[in-house]
């Protein structure tokens, strides 16, 4: 039987409560997708910071475990009959803690499908777009004297906060009254949008009043407050 200790990255990050879903990340819009499901279900969970200044994602017990380089990703010591499972893509890991727990992914057939129809949009559309333009608006790209790139992903990024604030018009949440994975995907990139890369401006943020109003009631979720923050930065 497969134990926790034989994975390569537990090498580096030791496990001190080895019975717990280890978890390793980085407080960026994709890492507080998995902290923030944690927080909301109460599973017991060990953070792991992956430093990107040090590029701990590129180390060879990193890419043991995702060989894509990116955060998050986990382990779950009680996996899928009693066996360690390894996960790591933040959509995948949102699915995989809604089936373990059976929470924030609705159990009626049709609600579960729009639910991830919304999870795969997150996934396929706002976090790439919104991703890209945080880099030709705040980081390296900002210095490039052709503004058409930085106002692709402008203009795709307003039409897709577009969709989202037509969608949730008389909407609480994303599947109406009910909070799901949905949501935990979504949110964290447009509060990631007007804060870390202070794009707000760029794209008229104020326009979106719909959308506005559920990230408002998002972050003041106690466990998404506290997801926000996992793994503490050092």
């Amino acid at each position: 039987m497969t134990k926790l200790s034989d994975f390569p990255i537990t090498k580096k990050w030791p496990a001190r409560f080895p019975d717990r879903i280890q978890l390793y990340s980085l407080p960026t819009p994709n890492g507080v997708k998995a902290s923030i499901m944690l927080e909301e279900t109460g599973l017991a969970y060990e953070p792991h910071l992956v430093s990107f200044d040090t590029n701990d994602q590129m180390s060879p017990e990193f890419l043991s475990l995702n060989p894509n380089n990116k955060i998050p990703a986990l382990i779950d010591p009680k996996g899928p009959g009693g066996e360690p499972l390894a996960l790591f893509e933040s959509g995948a890991i949102l699915w995989y803690l809604a089936e373990r727990t059976g929470r924030f992914l609705p159990e009626d057939a049709a609600a579960r499908m729009h639910t991830l129809q919304w999870l795969m949009w997150q996934v396929g559309g706002l976090g790439p777009m919104v991703g890209q333009l945080g880099f030709f608006h705040k980081f390296a790209g900002k210095e490039y004297e052709d503004k058409r790139p930085r106002d692709r992903y402008v203009a795709e990024t307003r039409r897709l906060l577009g969709v989202l604030d037509k969608h949730l018009e008389g909407r609480e949440w994303m599947l109406g009254q009910d909070y799901t994975i949905a949501d935990i995907a979504i949110f964290p990139w447009v509060r990631n949008l007007i804060g870390f890369y202070e794009a707000g401006e760029l794209v008229q943020f104020d326009q979106f009043r719909q959308v506005k109003r559920v990230l408002d009631i998002f972050v003041a979720r106690p466990a998404v407050a506290r997801g926000l923050e996992i793994p503490a930065r050092g």
